[in-house]
């Protein structure tokens, strides 16, 4: 019901031209077909076959352009997830290569230069592939130390002289989009460059991968005020708000990741006999297949939903801001923690060279690490915190978005400060119309929560203590997972044996982080009762369990196997 299957995924939710797209991708990989897909991981040949792909069926140009510089082409983003978890279904290295062209593309729309748009709408119809000149060597994704220089001489030219660092595409994008600094003013700015200029020094790939992920230089690399794309304040909020954008899929990554690894994991199982049974017959085995698949359940329940707030955001309704770094910071570790299940089955078989498997154990421990730490975007959903639990807003309900049209607001986003004074809708309209066991138990986790907040809140010492903070985070995190899991499986009429095994997993999640806080040294006694008030044990239910193991889980073995 929501888990990919390449082989009968009929994407009726897309329009005739989006669904081709979808089925010609599928068929690419699935003609190259996974022996030679995982040879040229291993052997990190770069995927020259895949750009040829993208470029003679115009994929990019048309999920990339905004339909003001093109025809039959939008920035749709619930299409946009169709693809993201297709190509992290097959491979990251191939989903790699679009995040970094939509990072690259991002100060360009958002930008005031109209002439490299239109020169970026022909590049993308070219079938070529950007990047975002961001980070560098010494000071990482901090963009206030950012040592890119363009100095000023005059009649509107310039010469950008400095480096960067862990830059995707930079081997062969048409334009890369440069943050730096005015060598006089300290005024921040966004230029594009060519990848292929003489003055454009390709350092060294600085991984060792199928992707290019570059250290570059620019030396004395000419630029006119026709390449500058903003400049100060403008120039700031476009690289925060294309990392708003852009972090966005690496949750679909992961998604696509753990689907693929679902079913190589219970084809294995499920025909593997030990000890005259067959392994997926044992209770332990039962309990990690069920527990990966709610968790990855819940994980696009959740990045689907997030997907709506997006598409319906304006400058009145910023609530994805919450919702967006959760997709890359909650979805994406929790990928991880499906993957640990899953290669508790697997285990020997999880380290072969032809097993996917094998590509997906490394690949799930990247997209937490990208587009900032797990740590940065804990800190970000943080600040939302007292709004979401006392001070709700009125906001109209927003419906599911599958409808084909162009997501402006995206590249107009605008100032990125303010963000503890954004509003979200009551979170207890969602809890309180679903009446199931586990969801009775994690609403009585979450009011002890609030007890917390209200009655124990951290002291000075506590609030400069990250990992506390973050632990905090993560029972926060879980409140708003919660609800707009609710939220979607309304939508989409999930069973309830499905819900509520979700939150089976997710009041054991509560509690494990509930027991980590009454263990941190310096919590209080009044503390450490309200968190042993918070650990509940699930409602079992052995029922329900051997109904979701039986007609959503066992039931997908031999569903899906890649073409050899």
């Amino acid at each position: 019901m929501i888990l990919l299957n390449p082989k009968n995924e009929k994407f009726d939710h897309l329009d005739e031209q989006s669904r081709e797209i979808m089925f010609k991708t599928i068929a690419f990989f699935e003609g190259k077909g996974k022996i030679r897909t995982i040879e040229d991981y291993n052997a990190r040949i770069w995927y020259a076959d895949f750009l040829e792909f993208i470029k003679e069926n115009r994929i990019f140009a048309t999920l990339l352009t905004p339909s003001a510089y093109g025809e039959n082409c939008r920035w749709d983003t619930r299409r946009n997830c169709d693809f993201n978890e297709i190509l992290g279904f097959y491979g990251l290295s191939y989903w790699y290569t679009w995040q970094v062209t939509i990072l690259g593309l991002g100060p360009i729309w958002m930008g005031n230069n109209e002439a490299v748009k239109q020169k970026t709408a022909r590049l993308l119809q070219e079938g070529e592939i950007f990047a975002f000149g961001l980070s560098e060597k010494q000071h990482g994704a901090d963009i206030y130390a950012s040592e890119m220089s363009l100095v000023p001489l005059g009649d509107g030219k310039y010469m950008a002289e400095g480096g960067k660092y862990y830059i995707g595409n930079a081997n062969k994008a048409a334009l890369v989009s440069v943050f730096g600094k005015n060598a006089e003013t300290e005024e921040y700015v966004f230029f594009v460059v060519d990848s292929q200029h003489k003055n454009f020094d390709l350092v060294k790939n600085t991984v060792s991968s199928q992707n290019y992920v570059a250290e570059f230089a620019l030396n004395s690399y000419p630029i006119t005020d026709d390449d500058i794309l903003t400049t100060g304040r403008a120039a700031w909020d476009s690289s925060l708000n294309t990392i708003n954008v852009g972090k966005y899929n690496l949750g679909w990554a992961s998604i696509g990741i753990c689907g693929h690894a679902f079913y190589e994991a219970l084809n294995h199982a499920s025909a593997r006999r030990l000890f005259n049974h067959f392994v997926t017959d044992f209770p332990h085995i039962k309990q990690l297949f069920t527990d990966a698949y709610t968790r990855l359940t819940a994980m696009k329940l959740f990045a689907l939903r997030a997907s709506d707030y997006m598409r319906s955001a304006s400058s009145s309704d910023r609530r994805y801001l919450l919702y967006n770094p959760m997709v890359k910071m909650k979805v994406t570790t929790q990928g991880e923690d499906v993957i640990n299940h899953l290669w508790d089955v697997m285990a020997a078989k999880g380290f072969e060279k032809d097993q996917y498997f094998s590509v997906a154990a490394v690949d799930i421990r990247a997209l937490p690490k990208l587009e900032g730490t797990v740590h940065v975007n804990m800190a970000l959903i943080i600040k939302f915190m007292p709004n979401y639990f006392f001070n709700p807003g009125a906001f109209p309900e927003i419906p599911e978005r599958v409808d084909p049209a162009n997501d402006d607001f995206l590249f107009q986003q605008g100032a990125t400060k303010g963000l503890g004074g954004i509003q979200f809708h009551d979170y207890n309209a969602a809890y309180d119309s679903i009446n199931l066991p586990n969801i009775a138990l994690f609403k009585e986790q979450i009011e002890v929560f609030k007890r917390f907040m209200l009655e124990a809140t951290p002291d000075e010492e506590q609030s400069k203590d990250i990992d506390f903070l973050l632990i905090v985070g993560e029972l926060f995190t879980l409140v708003v997972y919660g609800q707009l899991i609710i939220e979607n499986a309304r939508i989409k009429n999930l069973p309830d044996d499905i819900l509520d095994q979700i939150f089976d997993v997710m009041v054991r999640d509560f509690s494990r982080f509930a027991l980590q806080l009454y263990s941190k040294t310096s919590s209080t006694e009044t503390q450490m009762a309200i968190f042993l008030d918070m650990i509940r044990k699930p409602v079992v239910d052995q029922a329900r369990f051997q109904r979701v193991w039986e007609k959503f889980v066992l039931s997908k073995k031999d569903t899906y196997e890649m073409t050899p």
